[in-house]
């Protein structure tokens, strides 16, 4: 058996907290694999189809870790982070020496490797472990992870990690996956913006919106993320991909950041403000497609319910 081989054969036990929009379909692809999963969410019907492939779903978070040789998390943000990670039933309490703690939610850094040092005193390790990507990445395990952390809990979590991701960095230390993530999800809201101003100025120039849109597809100012996106401006899918919410949050961990590193980010700023807008108009739980809708209202131009 080879080195690789014998650490997928000491890993078999995976803990999965966090069985969201992305959460389960990760979940999903390592019980196909063979992995015996122990699973927490919030909000536990959201994990019946899980436990309908195998998945033993418990009531508390630490009942998850404390089985778990690779414990995964991926919640909203770094409230729902602290709230899973402490307390008597948190994953702190369970947690197992040795275990690797894989956290791949998109979080404060600060509050990132203060977690790190507690999993540490435990004689566990915390590796910050984000992903781009949307639900067909997750559900085709071709997902982009960027890994900061432990160098030998990163070697002996690696095998885990192939089932979920087909491109992984191991970027340097703790914290420093969520510093790529954050810097890298700039370029997705801006680009969402982006989108929505052109779609609104060739449409108000009478221009039909499908039209510009596959127009633009086929040009230098596509990306994967518009090739994505843009059919869901029409058909929005029933669960959204990424959030409004979502976008925010990482549009705010990236100003907080900037301001700490005293880097100016005036786009990410002046996008924040729309996300904010889009807020205003209850869009939280929209995808982020729908900042197209925005600014058609903040124009005076309703496109009507999508």
């Amino acid at each position: 058996m080879d080195k690789q081989s014998s650490r997928a054969a000491a890993f078999r036990t995976i803990g999965f907290v966090g069985l969201g929009t992305m959460g389960r379909r990760i979940a999903a692809r390592l019980l196909s694999a063979g992995y015996e999963v122990h699973g927490y969410n919030r909000t536990p019907e959201r994990a019946t189809e899980l436990v309908a492939q195998g998945l033993v779903l418990h009531d508390r978070p630490r009942d998850a870790a404390v089985r778990a040789d690779v414990l995964f998390t991926m919640v909203a943000d770094t409230e729902a982070l602290l709230a899973v990670a402490h307390g008597s039933v948190g994953i702190l309490a369970g947690l197992r020496p040795d275990a690797v703690w894989v956290d791949m939610s998109t979080v404060d850094l600060a509050q990132s490797r203060q977690l790190a040092e507690r999993v540490a005193a435990l004689g566990a390790t915390l590796l910050d472990a984000p992903v781009s990507g949307s639900v067909p990445e997750a559900e085709t395990g071709t997902l982009a992870m960027f890994v900061g952390g432990d160098d030998d809990a990163y070697e002996r979590a690696l095998p885990v990690l192939t089932q979920i991701a087909s491109s992984i960095t191991h970027v340097g230390g703790i914290g420093d996956g969520l510093a790529l993530k954050i810097a890298m999800n700039i370029s997705l809201a801006v680009q969402a913006l982006a989108l929505g101003e052109g779609v609104l100025l060739a449409e108000s120039s009478g221009i039909e919106p499908s039209r510009a849109m596959d127009a633009m597809l086929a040009t230098g100012v596509s990306s994967p993320m518009l090739r994505a996106r843009i059919p869901l401006s029409g058909d929005r899918a029933e669960e959204p991909w990424f959030t409004v919410e979502q976008m925010q949050n990482d549009l705010r961990l990236a100003l907080e950041l900037g301001r700490d590193l005293e880097v100016p980010l005036p786009t990410t700023a002046l996008t924040n403000e729309i996300f904010s807008a889009a807020r205003a108009q209850g869009r939280r739980g929209e995808d982020v497609i729908a900042v197209v809708d925005v600014l058609a209202q903040l124009a005076g131009r309703d496109r009507g319910a999508t």
